[in-house]
């Protein structure tokens, strides 16, 4: 009896742990994240990814980032600056996942790269900035052009103070220069003494710091500490705001890029349609871009 008594509660002991044990595995089965992104689960997507390059995109790409990781909490997203000729060499080459550019593709980069694919991520105006104290507040493209190869030295020639000009740009990496070099200068070549900068925060900073300083930099880093000009094409100044923008009156504005490698799969894909839907356009829209047509 007392055998017989224990192998049925030893039975009894068994079908209870295999019952604990297939309810456990559905529960995680319900709450367990994928690598692929399969619906249905509370960390929706998982896996890394690696995204590097223009520091214009650079601040759409960290708060997209924060926000699509918060939604997503087994993603782990990596956004670093460095320029847009850097981020274009990093995806080609393989060393980032998406690569951010304010500018296209240079013919070069093209036979390099033929697998790059580029997605419009916003609209973005350069700004022209100069210290507040200056009391300059427009340009025509023209001075623009005079005080970029030399011709303008001192702000009295352009309608401003006595005060020499301290013309300050960004390096060769940068694609708001390469975008500046053929819009603004028609391809002239800048003053030799023009500071050259590598991000649009070190140009912002200088114009902050030097009284006569002159700078270009993305709409999303004008604040009160410096002063944007209304740019004169021949029609009457327009100020750079995304109203002006979207309307297609402020005459100084371009398309800014992620490029991938061959078409994004994954994490990378879902990263970038969150960016192009309503809630990363908005964080767009914030951060003073001008978002995509339609949002």
């Amino acid at each position: 009896m007392i055998g017989q008594s224990s192998v049925r509660r030893g039975g009894a002991l068994l079908v209870t742990l295999v019952i604990i044990l297939v309810a456990a595995t559905l529960f995680a089965g319900c709450t367990t994240g994928t690598e692929n992104g399969t619906p249905g689960s509370l960390d929706r997507l998982s896996g890394a990814l690696s995204i590097t390059g223009s520091t214009t995109v650079l601040p759409i790409a960290q708060l997209t980032a924060e926000a699509f990781m918060a939604e997503n909490s087994g993603a782990d997203l990596q956004v670093s600056g460095g320029g847009s000729s850097v981020g274009i060499q990093a995806v080609g080459d393989g060393t980032a996942d998406i690569g951010m550019a304010s500018r296209d593709l240079k013919d070069t980069e093209k036979g390099k790269y033929p697998d790059l694919v580029k997605h419009v991520v916003a609209i973005d105006g350069i700004a022209v900035i100069v210290n507040p104290a200056n009391t300059v507040d427009s340009l025509t493209l023209d001075q623009m052009r005079g005080i970029y190869n030399g011709t303008y030295t001192n702000w009295n020639e352009v309608g401003g103070p006595d005060l020499e000009v301290v013309v300050t740009g960004r390096d060769s990496a940068s694609g708001t220069r390469e975008f500046f070099h053929e819009i603004i200068m028609k391809k002239e070549d800048f003053v030799n003494t023009q500071l050259e900068k590598n991000s649009n925060g070190a140009v912002k900073q200088t114009v902050v710091q030097t009284p006569g300083a002159i700078g270009y930099v993305g709409l999303g880093y004008i604040d009160e500490s410096v002063k944007a000009l209304s740019v004169d094409a021949g029609n009457g100044p327009v100020a750079p705001t995304i109203q002006n923008i979207e309307s297609g009156t402020y005459p100084i504005a371009r398309e800014l890029y992620m490029f991938t490698r061959g078409d994004p799969t994954g994490l990378a894909a879902a990263y970038l349609s969150f960016i192009s839907g309503p809630e990363g356009q908005q964080i767009v829209r914030d951060e003073g871009f001008v978002p995509l047509s339609g949002n």
